[in-house]
C-alpha cells in the first residue's frame, strides 16, 4: 500500500517572478509525490514469519490454532493498536524526517523506517494468528473431571508432597504466560494433561528432568 502526502503540504517555495514560478512549482510538488510514495511503499519483508519463531510459538504441522476468547480478543485488541494508533504516528514521523533532506543521517527516519518494518510484520503474523483462530470457550464446557483445552488443572507433584499443588490453565500458544498460570496446549506438560481424567498420575519431561503429577481437579471457568 502507497500512503501518498497531501498535495497543499507545506514545503520550501521559491520566490520567483515571471511565467518560471508555476513550472518550478509543479516540479516541487511532482517530486514530493514521488519522494513520498517511495517512502510510504510497504517492504514486505519474509512473509514466511512462522520459521523465525521460537518452537514454543510455532504450531505443529496440520493442526488448528486453537485460543480462547480471551487470547482471541487481546490479539485483535494489539492488531487494532497497530493499524490505528502506532502505525499512523510512526508514517507521519517519517514523513516530517524526510522532508528534511538528507536521510542517511536522520536519525527520526532510520528508526521510522525500521519501526515501521517491525510494525508491519508484526500486523501480518497477527492477522495470520486470527485468520486462523479456532476458538474454544472453556465456560461453554459441560461439567467434565476430563482434561480439555481450556481447562483449569490442579496438579500434585508426587514427589514432593506439595500439599497446595499448581494450577494452571490450557490455553493457546500466542496467550501462554506462567506468570499468570496459563500454559500453551502444546507443551509437555499440558500435552500431559490433555484426554486424563481427575485423579490420574501422569509423566512428563520437564526441562529438569522426568516428572510425575497427580491431577487433582479439573474445571471449566
Amino acid at each position: 500500500m502507497i500512503a501518498r502526502m497531501p498535495l497543499d503540504a507545506p514545503f520550501n517555495r521559491c520566490e520567483i517572478s515571471g511565467r518560471k514560478t508555476g513550472a518550478i512549482q509543479r516540479f516541487l510538488l511532482f517530486s514530493m509525490k514521488q519522494t513520498m510514495n517511495k517512502v510510504f511503499l510497504k517492504e514486505t519483508g519474509n512473509d514466511n514469519d512462522e520459521e523465525s519463531l521460537p518452537p514454543s510459538l510455532r504450531l505443529p504441522p496440520n493442526s488448528k490454532n486453537y485460543m480462547t476468547p480471551r487470547g482471541y480478543q487481546t490479539l485483535r485488541v494489539e492488531l487494532d493498536a497497530l493499524l490505528r494508533v502506532e502505525r499512523p504516528k510512526i508514517v507521519e514521523t517519517v514523513a516530517w524526517a524526510a522532508s528534511n533532506g538528507d536521510r542517511s543521517e536522520n536519525g527520526d527516519y532510520i528508526y521510522g523506517k525500521k519501526r515501521l518494518r517491525e510494525i508491519d510484520r508484526r500486523v501480518r503474523f497477527l492477522t495470520k494468528r486470527i485468520d486462523e483462530a479456532e476458538i474454544i470457550d472453556p465456560s461453554a464446557r459441560q461439567k467434565s473431571d476430563q482434561i480439555f483445552f481450556g481447562a483449569t488443572v490442579t496438579i500434585r507433584d508426587t514427589n514432593d508432597g506439595d500439599a497446595a499443588g499448581q494450577i494452571w490453565q490450557i490455553v493457546g500458544i500466542d496467550e501462554a504466560d506462567a506468570s499468570a498460570g496459563r500454559i500453551s496446549w502444546i507443551s509437555p506438560l499440558a500435552r500431559a494433561l490433555l484426554k486424563a481424567y481427575e485423579g490420574d498420575v501422569v509423566r512428563f519431561m520437564s526441562p529438569s528432568g522426568l516428572r510425575e503429577v497427580e491431577i487433582v481437579a479439573v474445571r471449566y471457568e
